[in-house]
């Protein structure tokens, strides 16, 4: 798929791997349009590029959500390429009374529910134009091997990646590709919960990751697993019990 020329919406960009991306796609000549949360982050970037633009929006509801894609096709009508980046992972401890515990639907209303809604407005309009265009979803290796730590979070991913599956196999036919990148532990804010530093490892760098997922669109890699993510993708296939308790050991120590 052609990397340049397109106009892309990113969601969850104010950091991490959504902005690099951000950055990466508008070095590549794109018009960007990033969203997230906070405004703040999202101004700073967009005020240092004039190849992008902004949106405050909480994909988790239902009309932020609706606000946004009325917005951007508005004022952006050549939008060919969403990308789901927007997520959060907390740790839930099922062995403590959880009853009133916000995160846990928090991570389902972002993760899955929003992402798939997302999918739900675009995915007609893209269809609708006939021009080359893109869903990209981002899940995480925690879809095939998850840390009993974050429970909630490695569900949502598995259900992200279950329902990117079928979502490809409906729009196969179509001029709408769907991509699924799966990236190791990041240095970012999503993984500053102990389960990721106990690991011993920093992650790698936002840049990196994201001149994988572009590289990986460009040659119409429709699920790409980087890094460590890969080897819990293939552990899945081998042994997923074996591998699950053993990466839950080693995050314990």
């Amino acid at each position: 798929m052609n990397v340049s020329k397109n106009t892309i919406l990113i969601t969850g960009a104010g950091s991490g791997i959504g902005l690099a991306l951000a950055r990466q796609f508008s070095a590549l000549d794109n018009q960007v349009i990033i969203c997230g949360r906070q405004e703040g982050p999202l101004k700073l970037a967009c005020d240092a590029d004039r190849n992008m633009a902004y949106k405050v929006c909480d994909i988790a509801d239902f009309k932020q959500r609706k606000e946004l894609f009325d917005w951007v096709t508005i004022h952006f009508p050549d939008l060919n390429i969403l990308v789901n980046n927007a997520g959060i992972q907390i740790e839930n401890d099922f062995t403590s009374d959880l009853s009133n515990d916000e995160s846990i639907n928090r991570q389902i209303d972002i993760n899955l529910k929003g992402t798939i809604a997302m999918c739900a407005l675009f995915a007609p309009y893209f269809k609708s134009k006939s021009m080359q265009s893109a869903i990209c979803n981002v899940t995480s290796g925690l879809a095939f091997i998850p840390i009993k730590s974050v429970p909630v979070y490695c569900a949502t991913k598995a259900g992200l990646h279950a329902f990117t599956m079928c979502l490809r196999s409906q729009l196969r036919t179509t001029n709408v590709k769907v991509f699924e990148f799966l990236p190791p532990i990041v240095d970012t804010n999503l993984h500053q919960e102990p389960s990721a530093k106990k690991q011993g490892k920093t992650g790698v760098s936002p840049d990196s990751v994201a001149i994988k997922i572009v590289k990986a669109i460009k040659n119409d890699k429709e699920e790409y697993a980087i890094g460590r993510a890969l080897d819990l993708k293939i552990a899945s296939r081998i042994a997923p019990h074996f591998f699950h308790g053993l990466l839950n050991k080693l995050v314990s120590k």
